[in-house]
């Protein structure tokens, strides 16, 4: 019964992450600063879907990689699921299918390392999922090449300054992706924190250890 508790608070922690990043993606940071436009940079779902990479490595922690898959898998579901109603369908597609292999990977990165510092499995299994996840997300939902998922994004195709800072011109969507990995990294790093905090609370159950 406890672990069917935990395996729901899980799978409820990422598909509100999830949801919560499908949605706020379609919505670029407002303001500038120092004459750099925040919307040619990100939008507020950088900030929101690095957290899905933290439960995926708390579950993995807990209960190892088979039960982590689930979550994943269940999370994808219900995901794109309310997605459909919450974003376009490009969106929810795109979002979806990074999700799942970003996530994934993520989890077959964490279980190689897990059994080296403490630091070691989380941070790689992120940075390596959010590569692949950036990747795919960006380019289904919005690079030229997959209008067959959905019409373009106009806005997301007008040319805008690289990263804000560089002369070299790109379409707005290439600098939300470099923007958004920076943000995952970042956070990557940032996320270690409550990770470790909760190192002591959250401990290997015996299957997950047999799986190290």
């Amino acid at each position: 019964m406890l672990i069917n508790r935990s395996f729901l608070v899980y799978v409820s922690l990422m598909t509100f992450v999830v949801v919560a990043s499908n949605f706020l993606v379609q919505y670029p940071l407002p303001g500038s600063i120092a004459g750099m436009q925040l919307g040619d940079l990100w939008t507020w779902g950088a900030f929101s879907y690095p957290f899905a990479f933290l439960v995926t490595d708390l579950t993995n922690r807990h209960f190892g990689p088979r039960i982590a898959r689930r979550v994943v898998v269940a999370g994808f579901v219900a995901g794109v699921t309310l997605s459909m109603y919450l974003a376009t369908p490009r969106i929810a597609i795109a979002s979806g299918s990074a999700f799942l292999f970003g996530q994934l990977l993520d989890i077959a990165v964490f279980n190689r390392l897990r059994r080296q510092s403490w630091w070691r499995a989380p941070l790689a299994g992120s940075l390596i999922g959010s590569g692949l996840d950036t990747a795919m997300f960006f380019s289904f939902a919005f690079a030229p090449f997959f209008v067959f998922l959905g019409p373009n994004d106009g806005f997301a195709l007008e040319t805008a300054s690289l990263l804000g800072l560089l002369s070299l011109d790109a379409p707005r969507w290439v600098s939300w992706a470099l923007g958004d990995l920076l943000v995952k990294i970042l956070c990557g790093i940032v996320l270690l924190l409550p990770y470790g905090a909760l190192m002591s609370v959250i401990k290997p159950m015996p299957a997950a250890k047999a799986t190290a």
